[in-house]
């Protein structure tokens, strides 16, 4: 999850909120690509989850990239939480799971270098402690006493706001992971259409790259259990948006969904300040109750805006937030699959022919569909395998049109960075489905031989 953001100063203008989001538009030669992936690390003789302190431990990896690595410490209450370098950051989510937020990119192959080095380092400094990591979209086997919550003051907050709403917050707190990529826009035009695109076929993304058949030690009837968690979470933050796709839709009226979610805090002097359930809408008017007389600045909406979470997300630039954590490989497939759709007009046209007519009922059905049923799930008479082939072809197409070389011009584009996607289209089955038959026949029922054999 984010760190403290850096917006600006004060806000004056109610015009200033939409301002700050237009600022992200930026010129195609400009647009870039960010990956965060997000992994659970474990004791290797015990498999437990690792604590915040101790031998093994968040801090004892943090401190080890620190020192072998070159990586810049994040402090909070002189406590180490987090890395910085080169424009990236490693942080840490509620649980302990260790994120990579990478930095912005000009290509796929770049993307997957930076993956690449990062997991090499975060395997050698664990292979030193007794710790690996794993991708997955769930904790297998872990019970919610078993997951420390990070001395992170957004996550104290956060746990207890999340026991009031929903049933299901502090699971993805401290149980889930997930692959993000975040794109930018070239216009408010751009915006909309990509944000619309993202929205409506998340649950794409979210069926090819199920891998979270497993919670608390057993099947639990999903392709995806994290998209499951993220149905019943908090529904004033989360979800598929219907507004995006009314006429009008702009920066403007993302500001007045934001404005209604609720508040988590306020960040102030290196502390966070509680402010749950408070209104942005009262702390522009000075009349927040935890700060009283106090006018927010453009890094509080910074903030705030990092505290809403529908499975597409707009700040400066569009998160797609639909996919689990996976295997190594799949980590660079995700930004392939969207800088395809999303980086090349013809191919983004094309994504939104395919959604254009959806209602917001069908596209909420693609999203439960999507998690319980991955490939094989269907709506309206459509199979999620036919949609999910047509959604590769056009983001190769894009890939193609791009034509970005890499590897010293020996790779003509990034086109191969699907083929993990299309070996899924050409079998039949994503992770979570080679999970589930490897727990019905070799493994004999025992979750915990995922560790074994999938961790990197």
């Amino acid at each position: 999850m984010s760190i403290p953001q850096s917006g600006g100063g004060p806000i004056e203008r109610h015009e200033q909120l939409a301002e700050y989001l237009a600022a992200g538009c930026k010129p195609k030669q400009d647009w870039r690509i960010g990956t965060e992936h997000e992994k659970f690390g474990y004791c290797r003789d015990t498999l437990k989850p690792l604590p915040y302190e101790g031998a093994r431990s968040i801090r004892a990896m943090l401190e080890g990239l620190r020192d072998r690595y070159g990586w810049t410490p994040v402090l909070e209450g002189g406590l180490i939480i987090g890395l910085v370098k080169d424009g990236a950051n490693v942080s840490l989510e509620p649980g302990g799971a260790l994120e990579l937020s990478g930095a912005p990119l000009e290509t796929i192959h770049q993307t997957c270098d930076e993956v690449n080095t990062h997991l090499d380092e975060v395997r050698t400094v664990a292979r030193e402690i007794g710790v690996r990591f794993i991708g997955l979209g769930a904790a297998p086997h872990w019970l919610h006493d078993e997951m420390p919550l990070m001395p992170k003051g957004r996550y104290k907050l956060m746990d207890s706001y999340m026991q009031q709403v929903g049933t299901m917050g502090t699971a993805m707190m401290r149980r889930t992971c997930t692959v993000q990529v975040n794109l930018d826009f070239g216009s408010e035009a751009d915006m909309v259409q990509k944000l619309r695109v993202a929205l409506a076929l998340q649950p794409v993304a979210t069926a090819l790259f199920a891998n979270s058949p497993f919670f608390e030690g057993k099947l639990n009837g999903h392709k995806s259990w994290r998209s499951r968690i993220w149905r019943d979470l908090d529904a004033d933050r989360t979800g598929t948006l219907p507004f995006v796709f009314e006429d009008g839709f702009g920066f403007e009226r993302y500001v007045q969904y934001a404005l209604d979610v609720p508040m988590y805090f306020v960040y102030r002097d290196g502390a966070y300040v509680d402010a749950l359930g408070m209104s942005f809408r009262d702390f522009l008017k000075g009349e927040l109750p935890a700060l009283p007389g106090e006018l927010p600045t453009l890094s509080d909406w910074a903030d705030h805006l990092t505290t809403i979470f529908p499975e597409a997300r707009l700040k400066q630039f569009i998160e797609m937030r639909g996919a689990d954590g996976g295997p190594w490989r799949r980590l660079c497939a995700l930004p392939a699959l969207w800088v395809g759709i999303c980086y090349d007009s013809n191919a983004l046209d094309a994504a939104w022919d395919l959604v254009k007519d959806w209602d917001a009922e069908a596209r909420e059905d693609w999203r439960v569909q999507a998690s319980v049923s991955g490939l094989e799930a269907e709506v309206n008479g459509l199979k999620m395998h036919d949609l999910a082939r047509q959604v590769v072809d056009i983001a190769e197409e894009g890939l193609r049109a791009r034509a970005m070389p890499g590897a010293g011009g020996l790779l003509p584009d990034e086109t191969h960075f699907l083929n993990a996607l299309k070996d899924s289209l050409e079998s039949g089955e994503v992770p979570a489905d080679e999970l589930i038959r490897r727990y019905n026949t070799d493994w004999n029922g025992d979750v915990t031989r995922v560790f074994e054999d999938y961790s990197y």
